[in-house]
């Protein structure tokens, strides 16, 4: 089984006419070509499981395409997507930022989904896929170190609750890295794919290793990658599982 997570930054493209003409003025605009060198980089890989951290389901920043709903039609995927904040959020009634999601996509039917939420911070989503023989959670964590800790504890209580193996990925902005993760590893007994700590933000030159795929028991890694490309400010992960039991 593979699976590629990816934070696309909602495909608006990198570099400096980014910041142009103010800093982040990026984040308003759509960028058609970086969705479709994102598509097509997916489409390339041919994942069976694909996780998306920030994507637009539809706002005026994309032009009214469900970014989702694009990738998935190109890969002849299923999909799950849902607004990343809270269902009582303000920010879920926000002009654009309603529209700011999480998605899984998957190659096989779906067995079944669920969505869960963190009961602190701004960014809440969990996203659960239950596969046949693997459960597979996806995730963006708070910028605050503080919060994260609190949305890991959930965490760990959804992990040790699974009687399958589990795969839990994401972006979890962790600026301290692995050195963040290690007290939540070892209460969850998940390894982490990237054995080596490959940083994979700023995708231009990465300093940082925010995004994870961490799996359990029951799971063996065949083959780990972090291309590295500038569709988006963050790297791609891709990993190859096999079951073990």
């Amino acid at each position: 089984m593979r699976i590629l997570v990816y934070n696309i930054r909602y495909a608006t493209g990198t570099g400096p006419a980014f910041h142009l003409p103010v800093p982040g003025a990026g984040y308003l605009r759509s960028n058609r070509q970086a969705l479709e060198d994102i598509t097509d980089f997916i489409r390339r890989e041919d994942p069976d499981i694909v996780g998306l951290v920030e994507v637009d389901t539809g706002s005026m920043r994309s032009g009214m395409i469900n970014q989702v709903e694009y990738i998935a039609t190109a890969l002849g995927h299923y999909s799950t997507y849902e607004c990343k904040y809270g269902l009582d959020s303000l920010s879920a009634l926000m002009p654009i930022v309603r529209k700011q999601a999480n998605a899984i996509l998957a190659a096989p039917r779906m067995h079944g989904q669920r969505f869960h939420y963190f009961d602190t911070g701004m960014k809440r989503l969990i996203i659960e896929l239950e596969l046949e023989h693997a459960v597979v959670f996806l995730v963006h964590l708070s910028l605050k170190y503080r919060t994260r800790q609190e949305q890991l504890r959930t965490l760990h209580d959804l992990v040790r609750a699974c009687t399958k193996p589990v795969i839990l990925a994401g972006d979890f902005n962790t600026f301290f890295g692995e050195d963040e993760m290690f007290l939540f590893r070892e209460a969850t007994h998940l390894r982490s794919a990237n054995a080596t700590s490959l940083k994979t933000y700023p995708s231009h030159q990465p300093r940082m290793e925010l995004d994870f795929i961490l799996y359990s028991e029951g799971l063996a890694v065949v083959d780990f990658r972090i291309p590295q490309l500038r569709y988006s400010d963050h790297l791609p992960l891709i990993c190859d599982f096999r079951l073990t039991d």
